[in-house]
């Protein structure tokens, strides 16, 4: 198990065929491209004649899905629920950028190349733990170039740059408020290379060498069984030793001051964001099913409140002070604008 470099991710050609793939059997397998004919890139949804393609969304939807995938080992409904509710809200954000763009190109204004550099950069270290590698990856498998994701981050940074224009003339945040904001997402500030944890794990393989007549269901059930005994107070080093099919089994499945790199991005950002203490799984793993016990978390230092995050930290409260107008000035363009949504 591993977050950021996501080895989960399947090759999501097609937004709309990620939920109606084979079994669980197939779903713990190494993912394989589709054969035969595929749509190279199909439109999505098209916004004043603009067209928005499915493997925009599939990038964008990319890591929610590997996040999804790690944590529900079953799918069913939540997982669904879960993933139906992030591609609405992607494919909302993507026909509000196109409505906005068409304004921005009114005005003639322009993103400096260096802030967008910035800001694909600060999206690598967030999402795929710094890993360059990993991330132009994913835009291979999502059939993206490194061009048009700097097409789509502009355009973001455009709706970023034209809600401020548009709500310009707002009070301006006070002290009290700007440092209130700055308290509530200051972790999410923090270079998250930096973090750390101490953990332990039972890891079931999807196949057991022993038992020819196990399948990736039956050692799921193992797991499940293992996690309800894990509820029920047993001792997880003494389960560890007991069941765990890896190298750490001896020890009670401890894992010390293992690095954020070092694990594969949707695991990391399950375990991160749980408590010291608490069971989480089966989570799925390339290789099967894991249960994780964190013990220590140390997270990376968050940046100070200088001048660069305090414009940042303003803009946000600006946003929140704003956000009805906002909303009431976008579903006014909404109405306005010719949308037709294909998936």
């Amino acid at each position: 198990m591993t977050p950021h470099p996501s080895r989960l991710i399947l090759a999501l050609m097609l937004v709309g065929t990620i939920l109606s793939g084979p079994g669980l059997n197939a779903q713990v397998a190494r993912p394989q491209r589709p054969t035969g004919s595929i749509e190279v890139n199909g439109i999505a949804a098209k916004v004043n004649g603009r067209v928005i393609t499915k493997n925009q969304v599939s990038f964008m939807l990319a890591p929610v899905y590997a996040q999804l995938a790690t944590q529900f080992p079953r799918r069913g409904p939540q997982f669904e629920a879960k993933f139906k509710e992030a591609k609405a809200n992607v494919i909302q954000e993507l026909i509000d950028r196109q409505i906005i763009l068409d304004e921005f190109k009114q005005l003639g204004a322009t993103i400096r190349p260096n802030l967008i550099d910035e800001e694909i950069k600060r999206q690598i270290r967030e999402l795929y733990n710094g890993d360059e590698v990993k991330f132009r990856e994913e835009l291979k498998r999502s059939r993206l170039t490194m061009d048009g994701y700097r097409d789509m981050t502009r355009e973001k940074m455009v709706v970023q740059a034209m809600r401020a224009k548009q709500f310009a003339d707002a009070p301006p945040p006070l002290p009290n408020e700007i440092q209130k904001e700055y308290d509530e997402i200051k972790g999410t500030l923090r270079d998250v290379s930096k973090d750390v944890i101490t953990f332990q794990k039972i890891f079931i393989p999807a196949a057991d060498p022993q038992n020819p007549q196990a399948t990736a269901d039956t050692q799921l059930a193992i797991a499940e069984d293992l996690a309800k005994q894990l509820a029920d107070g047993k001792d997880f080093t003494e389960l560890a030793k007991a069941n765990s099919k890896d190298a750490y089994a001896e020890s009670g499945g401890l894992q010390d001051n293992v690095a954020r790199p070092d694990l594969s991005a949707e695991f990391a950002a399950i375990i991160f964001d749980a408590k010291v203490g608490t069971i989480i799984g089966p989570l799925l793993d390339p290789q099967g099913f894991t249960l994780v016990k964190p013990i220590k978390i140390e997270l990376g230092a968050a940046p100070s409140l200088d001048n660069k995050v305090r414009e940042m930290v303003e803009d946000r409260v600006r946003r929140k002070k704003t956000s009805e107008q906002y909303e009431r000035w976008i579903s006014s363009k909404r109405k306005r604008a010719m949308i037709d949504i294909r998936v």
